[in-house]
C-alpha cells in the first residue's frame, strides 16, 4: 500500500493534517460484520400498526407484536439501520445515566425519582433477556464500566451518588481511588472513578441485523427507501402515504429518535437532533493494548462534553466517541479529530496506531434530556428522545409503546405520565447547539 493511500495515524488525525487519499473509511466500523443491505419487500396495502423509523426502538416494537399476533410493517427513509442504532458505541447501561440521584429526586421528587431509576435498571436487564430469548449473537457481555472522574471533587461526588444508586434501585458498584485506578485503565490523566460491573456492551450492527432476521421470521416487513410522507386519519385507524404507495392500518408508532422531522409537528417541536462522532484505530500492538484496557470494560468520563470508548468484540481496536464537529462536514477529518485528541490525552502510547474508520450519528435530545412515549392527541404512538443512552433504552421503550398500543398492562411504565415540553424557539435551539458544545468544551478545559 502506498504511503498516500495508507490509514492515518491518531496523530496525524490529532493534527488534521491527513492526506486527501488517505484511507479513512467514513462509515461505522460495524458495518464491516454487519453490511447495510436494501430491502426487497413490496409494500403491503394493510397491517395492523405501522411503525416509522428502522432502529431498535422500530424493531423491537415490531418484534413485540409479531409475537403477539399482529401483523407490523416498519418503514425506513433509506436503507433499513442506516441511521444511529448502528452508529453507536454499542455501550449498555441502565437508561437513567444523565441526572445524579439526588438531582433526579429535586427534578422529579422521591417517589418519580425512584420509580424512574428502578425502571432504568429493568431497561439494562430486558436487553439482555431479549437477546438471550431471540438467540442474537451480537457479542453481548457484562463487561461493567468504569467511568473515570476528570477532577478529584468528581470522584467524591460519584462515590456518594453509587451510594444513593444502591440504596434507591439496588445497582452495584464500586470506587477505584486513583492510586489504584491503573487495575482498570493504563492511564494517569484521571482520579479515580466508578465500576458498574453490571453495565454491558454489544456489537450495535450484529443485534440491529439480529432483530430484522427476527421479524423476517415472523412474517413481519421491514421497507428500505419507504419515508412515511403523510400520516392521515381514516375510519378504521390511519392511511400513510409512501412513495412506494399507501398502506392502511389501525395504528401508527414514530420511531425516529434523532431523525425526527415535521411528519408528526407537535414531536418535531420536541427533539433536537445531537450529532455523534466515533473513530475506529486498526489493531493495537498486544504489549500496549493489554496495558491500556486491563479489564477490558466500557469506559467514559466526567466531562459535559464527555467521551466514551471501548474495544471492538475480538479484536484489539479501540473505538472512541463523543459529539462530532459541527463545522465541518461528516466526510472530512477535522470533524473528527477532536476525538482523535481526546484519545491522545488519555492513551499517548497510541500517537502512531492507524485509525481505519470514522462515523457520525445523530442522537435525539429532548429539552427536560428524559425519554419519552406515549400518544398524540390525534392518536399516532411514539417513543424517542433518548439522549445519547439509547441502546437500552430504545430497546425496552420500543416493547413497551408495542404494548400500549395492544392495549396490554404491561405498556405501564414511570414514564407514562411526564409531559413532554417543547423546544422553546425551536429552530434556534437546533442553531445553538455547537455554540453551546463549544462553550462546555472550554469549561471543561479551563475546570470551570
Amino acid at each position: 500500500m502506498g504511503e498516500e493511500s495508507r490509514a492515518p495515524t491518531v496523530a496525524e488525525l490529532a493534527r488534521g493534517r491527513v492526506a486527501p487519499a488517505a484511507s479513512l473509511i467514513y462509515q461505522p466500523y460495524w458495518w464491516e460484520a454487519a453490511p447495510r443491505r436494501p430491502s426487497s419487500d413490496a409494500l403491503p396495502k394493510v397491517a395492523d400498526v405501522v411503525i416509522v423509523g428502522s432502529g431498535f426502538t422500530g424493531l423491537s416494537a415490531a418484534l413485540t407484536l409479531l409475537r403477539r399476533g399482529r401483523s407490523a410493517v416498519v418503514l425506513e427513509r433509506g436503507v433499513p439501520g442506516f441511521g444511529a442504532s448502528t452508529r453507536n458505541g454499542g455501550q449498555i447501561g441502565s437508561g437513567n445515566q444523565k441526572f445524579r440521584v439526588k438531582t433526579l429526586i429535586a427534578l422529579r421528587g422521591q417517589r418519580k425519582a425512584e420509580a424512574l431509576l428502578r425502571e432504568g435498571v429493568e431497561m439494562l436487564a430486558y436487553i439482555g433477556r431479549l437477546v438471550e430469548t431471540e438467540k442474537i449473537d451480537c457479542h453481548f457481555s457484562r463487561c461493567g464500566r468504569f467511568r473515570a472522574a476528570v477532577r478529584p471533587e468528581h470522584y467524591e461526588a460519584m462515590a456518594r451518588d453509587m451510594e444513593d444508586l444502591k440504596r434507591i434501585a439496588g445497582v452495584e458498584s464500586f470506587m477505584v481511588p486513583r492510586s489504584e485506578q491503573r487495575t482498570e485503565i493504563g492511564a494517569d490523566v484521571f482520579f479515580g472513578g466508578s465500576v458498574l460491573p453490571g453495565d454491558a456492551t454489544l456489537h450495535p450492527g450484529l443485534y440491529h441485523a439480529g432483530l430484522m432476521q427476527r421479524i423476517a421470521d415472523a412474517g413481519g416487513h421491514v421497507i428500505g427507501n419507504a419515508p412515511a410522507e403523510a400520516i392521515s386519519p381514516a375510519d378504521t385507524g390511519f392511511t400513510v402515504r409512501t412513495p412506494l404507495g399507501e398502506i392502511a392500518c389501525r395504528n401508527v408508532v414514530i420511531a425516529t429518535n434523532g431523525y425526527t422531522d415535521g411528519l408528526v409537528p407537535e414531536l418535531g417541536r420536541r427533539i433536537v437532533p445531537i450529532g455523534s462522532g466515533l473513530i475506529a484505530t486498526g489493531e493495537i500492538p498486544e504489549t500496549v493494548f493489554s496495558a491500556l484496557l486491563p479489564k477490558d470494560r466500557a469506559y467514559g468520563n466526567t466531562n459535559r462534553v464527555f467521551y466514551y470508548f471501548r474495544t471492538a468484540p475480538g479484536e484489539r481496536r479501540i473505538l472512541w466517541g463523543g459529539r462530532v464537529g459541527r463545522l465541518a462536514a461528516n466526510t472530512s477529518p477535522k470533524a473528527f479529530r477532536h476525538l482523535a485528541r481526546d484519545m491522545l490525552h488519555v492513551f499517548p502510547a497510541l500517537s502512531e496506531v492507524p485509525v481505519t474508520h470514522a462515523w457520525d450519528g445523530q442522537i435525539g435530545y429532548t429539552y427536560d434530556e428524559v425519554p419519552h412515549l406515549g400518544r398524540t392527541a390525534q392518536g399516532v404512538h411514539y417513543a424517542i428522545g433518548y439522549c445519547g443512552t439509547g441502546v437500552s433504552r430504545a430497546t425496552y421503550f420500543g416493547h413497551k409503546i408495542a404494548c400500549q398500543v395492544l392495549g396490554d398492562a404491561e405498556g405501564r411504565t414511570a414514564f407514562d405520565d411526564l409531559s413532554f415540553p417543547s423546544f422553546p424557539a425551536h429552530p434556534i435551539a437546533k442553531q445553538a447547539v455547537p455554540v453551546v458544545e463549544t462553550w462546555y468544551r472550554i469549561r471543561d478545559a479551563a475546570k470551570i
